[in-house]
Protein backbone atom coordinates (compact mmCIF):
# COMPACT_ATOMS: atom_id res chain seq x y z
CA UNK A 1 0.00 0.00 0.00
CA UNK A 2 2.95 2.39 0.90
CA UNK A 3 4.58 1.83 -2.65
CA UNK A 4 1.68 2.26 -4.35
CA UNK A 5 1.31 6.00 -2.51
CA UNK A 6 4.59 7.19 -2.97
CA UNK A 7 4.95 6.22 -6.80
CA UNK A 8 1.20 7.94 -6.73
CA UNK A 9 3.21 10.78 -5.46
CA UNK A 10 6.46 10.45 -7.69
CA UNK A 11 4.44 10.70 -10.92
CA UNK A 12 3.11 14.33 -10.49
CA UNK A 13 6.82 15.62 -9.19
CA UNK A 14 8.32 13.42 -12.62
CA UNK A 15 5.56 15.65 -14.63
CA UNK A 16 6.49 18.55 -13.13
CA UNK A 17 9.76 18.79 -13.90
CA UNK A 18 9.03 17.71 -16.75
CA UNK A 19 6.87 20.55 -18.05
CA UNK A 20 9.46 22.79 -15.72
CA UNK A 21 12.28 21.52 -18.34
CA UNK A 22 9.93 22.62 -21.53
CA UNK A 23 9.21 25.77 -20.37
CA UNK A 24 12.88 26.37 -20.10
CA UNK A 25 13.87 24.74 -23.49
CA UNK A 26 10.92 26.76 -24.98
CA UNK A 27 12.17 30.28 -23.28
CA UNK A 28 16.08 29.51 -24.57
CA UNK A 29 14.48 28.64 -28.08
CA UNK A 30 12.78 31.95 -28.16
CA UNK A 31 15.90 33.70 -26.54
CA UNK A 32 17.89 32.38 -29.42
CA UNK A 33 15.04 33.70 -32.12
CA UNK A 34 14.95 37.26 -30.37
CA UNK A 35 18.59 37.16 -30.56
CA UNK A 36 18.78 35.95 -34.57
CA UNK A 37 16.05 38.38 -35.13
CA UNK A 38 17.89 41.06 -33.54
CA UNK A 39 21.01 40.95 -35.61
CA UNK A 40 19.27 40.27 -38.76
CA UNK A 41 17.53 43.74 -37.97
CA UNK A 42 20.92 44.89 -37.47
CA UNK A 43 22.17 44.08 -40.73
CA UNK A 44 19.84 45.08 -42.58
CA UNK A 45 20.09 48.59 -41.24
CA UNK A 46 24.20 48.22 -41.41
CA UNK A 47 23.28 47.83 -45.06
CA UNK A 48 21.21 50.69 -45.61
CA UNK A 49 23.75 53.46 -43.49
CA UNK A 50 26.53 51.82 -45.87
CA UNK A 51 24.42 52.79 -49.00
CA UNK A 52 23.95 56.11 -47.50
CA UNK A 53 27.80 56.42 -46.82
CA UNK A 54 28.89 55.64 -49.85
CA UNK A 55 27.05 58.67 -51.12
CA UNK A 56 28.38 60.64 -48.86
CA UNK A 57 31.94 59.54 -50.00
CA UNK A 58 30.99 60.68 -53.37
CA UNK A 59 29.96 64.12 -52.76
CA UNK A 60 33.34 64.87 -51.52
CA UNK A 61 34.23 63.68 -55.36
CA UNK A 62 36.27 60.55 -53.96
CA UNK A 63 36.19 56.79 -54.53
CA UNK A 64 36.79 53.79 -51.92
CA UNK A 65 35.71 50.21 -51.72
CA UNK A 66 32.46 49.35 -50.48
CA UNK A 67 32.05 50.80 -46.89
CA UNK A 68 31.85 48.37 -44.19
CA UNK A 69 29.55 49.41 -41.44
CA UNK A 70 28.75 47.45 -38.23
CA UNK A 71 26.04 48.61 -35.54
CA UNK A 72 27.15 48.33 -31.82
CA UNK A 73 25.05 48.21 -28.83
CA UNK A 74 22.52 45.55 -27.81
CA UNK A 75 19.73 44.87 -28.06
CA UNK A 76 19.54 46.97 -31.23
CA UNK A 77 15.70 46.83 -31.69
CA UNK A 78 15.06 48.56 -28.46
CA UNK A 79 17.88 51.65 -30.54
CA UNK A 80 15.36 51.31 -33.57
CA UNK A 81 12.38 52.38 -31.37
CA UNK A 82 14.50 55.11 -30.18
CA UNK A 83 15.72 55.98 -33.16
CA UNK A 84 19.40 56.47 -31.48
CA UNK A 85 22.35 54.52 -32.16
CA UNK A 86 25.11 54.40 -29.57
CA UNK A 87 27.57 53.60 -31.77
CA UNK A 88 28.30 53.30 -35.25
CA UNK A 89 31.67 51.93 -36.88
CA UNK A 90 32.48 52.35 -40.64
CA UNK A 91 35.33 51.49 -42.20
CA UNK A 92 36.59 52.87 -46.11
CA UNK A 93 39.38 51.20 -47.66
CA UNK A 94 41.03 52.49 -50.77
CA UNK A 95 39.74 55.75 -50.42
CA UNK A 96 41.34 58.41 -53.15
CA UNK A 97 40.79 61.63 -52.54
CA UNK A 98 41.44 64.33 -55.59
CA UNK A 99 44.15 67.31 -54.33
CA UNK A 100 45.92 69.48 -56.57
CA UNK A 101 44.87 67.98 -59.63
CA UNK A 102 46.46 64.54 -57.99
CA UNK A 103 45.24 62.03 -56.59
CA UNK A 104 46.13 61.15 -52.31
CA UNK A 105 45.30 57.58 -51.67
CA UNK A 106 44.56 56.92 -48.01
CA UNK A 107 44.57 53.18 -47.84
CA UNK A 108 42.32 52.54 -44.85
CA UNK A 109 39.65 55.14 -43.08
CA UNK A 110 38.64 54.12 -39.72
CA UNK A 111 35.58 56.63 -38.40
CA UNK A 112 33.50 56.25 -35.20
CA UNK A 113 30.06 57.80 -34.99
CA UNK A 114 28.70 57.70 -31.78
CA UNK A 115 24.88 58.71 -30.35
CA UNK A 116 23.70 58.66 -34.22
CA UNK A 117 20.08 59.89 -34.13
CA UNK A 118 18.19 57.87 -37.40
CA UNK A 119 14.59 57.36 -37.67
CA UNK A 120 13.06 53.61 -38.79
CA UNK A 121 11.40 55.18 -41.46
CA UNK A 122 14.56 56.91 -42.69
CA UNK A 123 16.73 53.81 -42.08
CA UNK A 124 14.02 51.95 -44.97
CA UNK A 125 13.61 54.75 -47.27
CA UNK A 126 16.91 56.21 -47.17
CA UNK A 127 15.35 59.70 -47.54
CA UNK A 128 15.73 62.05 -44.43
CA UNK A 129 18.89 62.06 -42.02
CA UNK A 130 21.24 60.58 -40.11
CA UNK A 131 23.21 62.54 -37.59
CA UNK A 132 25.63 61.80 -35.15
CA UNK A 133 26.41 63.43 -32.12
CA UNK A 134 30.12 63.02 -31.90
CA UNK A 135 32.42 61.75 -35.23
CA UNK A 136 36.00 60.01 -34.70
CA UNK A 137 38.12 59.36 -37.56
CA UNK A 138 41.70 57.90 -38.25
CA UNK A 139 43.04 57.20 -41.33
CA UNK A 140 46.66 56.73 -42.98
CA UNK A 141 47.55 58.77 -46.19
CA UNK A 142 50.39 57.16 -47.80
CA UNK A 143 54.03 58.59 -48.01
CA UNK A 144 54.08 58.21 -52.12
CA UNK A 145 51.11 60.23 -52.41
CA UNK A 146 52.13 62.92 -50.15
CA UNK A 147 55.24 62.66 -52.13
CA UNK A 148 53.78 63.37 -55.24
CA UNK A 149 52.21 67.06 -53.29
CA UNK A 150 55.89 67.92 -53.01
CA UNK A 151 56.54 67.60 -56.75
CA UNK A 152 60.20 67.22 -56.62
CA UNK A 153 61.91 64.28 -58.35
CA UNK A 154 62.92 61.47 -56.93
CA UNK A 155 61.94 62.69 -53.62
CA UNK A 156 60.70 59.82 -51.58
CA UNK A 157 59.10 60.34 -47.89
CA UNK A 158 59.41 57.42 -45.16
CA UNK A 159 59.29 57.53 -40.98
CA UNK A 160 62.38 57.23 -39.24
CA UNK A 161 62.55 57.23 -35.54
CA UNK A 162 58.95 59.06 -35.23
CA UNK A 163 59.76 61.88 -37.78
CA UNK A 164 59.03 62.07 -41.21
CA UNK A 165 62.59 61.30 -43.38
CA UNK A 166 63.14 62.35 -46.77
CA UNK A 167 65.38 60.99 -49.43
CA UNK A 168 65.90 63.24 -52.60
CA UNK A 169 68.66 63.62 -54.90
CA UNK A 170 70.03 67.08 -55.78
CA UNK A 171 72.32 69.75 -57.90
CA UNK A 172 74.60 71.38 -56.46
CA UNK A 173 77.29 73.39 -57.60
CA UNK A 174 77.18 70.51 -60.55
CA UNK A 175 77.64 67.79 -57.73
CA UNK A 176 75.08 65.34 -57.70
CA UNK A 177 73.81 64.51 -53.75
CA UNK A 178 71.80 62.63 -52.33
CA UNK A 179 69.65 64.93 -49.41
CA UNK A 180 68.66 63.05 -46.23
CA UNK A 181 66.94 64.41 -43.44
CA UNK A 182 63.76 64.72 -41.11
CA UNK A 183 60.90 67.34 -40.49
CA UNK A 184 58.79 68.59 -38.38
CA UNK A 185 55.03 67.54 -38.84
CA UNK A 186 52.25 69.41 -37.59
CA UNK A 187 48.10 70.86 -38.62
CA UNK A 188 48.12 74.39 -39.73
CA UNK A 189 44.62 75.48 -40.70
CA UNK A 190 43.67 72.09 -42.18
CA UNK A 191 46.95 71.44 -43.91
CA UNK A 192 50.05 69.39 -43.32
CA UNK A 193 52.47 71.55 -42.14
CA UNK A 194 56.16 69.96 -43.40
CA UNK A 195 59.61 72.02 -41.97
CA UNK A 196 62.41 70.63 -43.11
CA UNK A 197 65.38 71.60 -40.81
CA UNK A 198 67.55 69.35 -40.67
CA UNK A 199 68.82 68.22 -44.09
CA UNK A 200 72.41 67.06 -44.84
CA UNK A 201 74.25 65.69 -48.21
CA UNK A 202 77.07 63.64 -47.69
CA UNK A 203 79.74 64.81 -50.18
CA UNK A 204 78.41 68.79 -50.20
CA UNK A 205 81.01 70.92 -51.23
CA UNK A 206 82.44 73.13 -47.90
CA UNK A 207 81.34 76.60 -49.29
CA UNK A 208 78.46 78.67 -47.64
CA UNK A 209 77.08 79.09 -51.20
CA UNK A 210 76.68 75.03 -51.12
CA UNK A 211 75.19 75.60 -47.67
CA UNK A 212 72.87 78.21 -48.67
CA UNK A 213 71.04 76.01 -51.90
CA UNK A 214 70.95 72.65 -49.56
CA UNK A 215 68.98 75.49 -47.02
CA UNK A 216 66.84 76.91 -50.33
CA UNK A 217 65.94 73.42 -51.17
CA UNK A 218 64.96 72.44 -47.37
CA UNK A 219 62.88 75.76 -47.47
CA UNK A 220 61.24 74.98 -51.05
CA UNK A 221 59.68 71.74 -49.81
CA UNK A 222 58.85 73.25 -46.42
CA UNK A 223 55.07 73.54 -47.63
CA UNK A 224 51.29 73.48 -46.10
CA UNK A 225 50.29 70.43 -48.32
CA UNK A 226 46.07 70.38 -47.93
CA UNK A 227 44.50 66.84 -47.84
CA UNK A 228 41.60 65.56 -49.49
CA UNK A 229 38.39 66.75 -48.14
CA UNK A 230 37.20 63.95 -45.64
CA UNK A 231 33.53 62.49 -45.64
CA UNK A 232 31.46 63.74 -42.59
CA UNK A 233 33.01 66.81 -42.20
CA UNK A 234 35.55 65.37 -40.57
CA UNK A 235 38.34 68.23 -39.23
CA UNK A 236 41.93 67.23 -39.16
CA UNK A 237 43.53 67.29 -35.43
CA UNK A 238 46.60 65.50 -35.90
CA UNK A 239 49.34 64.14 -38.30
CA UNK A 240 51.40 61.18 -36.77
CA UNK A 241 54.45 59.51 -39.24
CA UNK A 242 54.23 56.06 -39.00
CA UNK A 243 56.25 52.88 -40.54
CA UNK A 244 52.45 52.89 -42.73
CA UNK A 245 52.47 56.10 -43.35
CA UNK A 246 50.93 59.84 -42.21
CA UNK A 247 48.77 58.56 -39.37
CA UNK A 248 45.81 61.53 -39.61
CA UNK A 249 43.40 61.78 -36.82
CA UNK A 250 40.18 64.02 -36.90
CA UNK A 251 36.67 64.52 -35.63
CA UNK A 252 33.55 66.50 -35.78
CA UNK A 253 30.50 67.22 -33.81
CA UNK A 254 26.56 67.11 -34.90
CA UNK A 255 27.13 66.24 -38.15
CA UNK A 256 25.17 64.04 -40.85
CA UNK A 257 26.88 60.90 -42.13
CA UNK A 258 24.55 60.27 -45.26
CA UNK A 259 23.47 62.36 -48.28
CA UNK A 260 20.99 65.23 -47.90
CA UNK A 261 17.74 62.61 -49.05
Amino acid sequence: MAQAEAAYEERPRRRGRKVLIGFVVLLLVLAGLLVVADRVAAGVAERAIADQVKQEVAKQDAQSAAPQVEVGGFPFLTQVLAGKYEHISIVLTDVQGPVRGDTVSVPRLDVDAHNVKASLDTLRSGQGDVVAESVDGRGTIAYDSLAKLLDRPGLTLGEQGGKLAVTAPVDILGVKLTVVGTADVAVNDGKVALRFNDLDAQGLPNVPLARTLLANYAKGISVDVPLPELPFQLNVRKVEPRPEGLTVTADARNVPINSAG
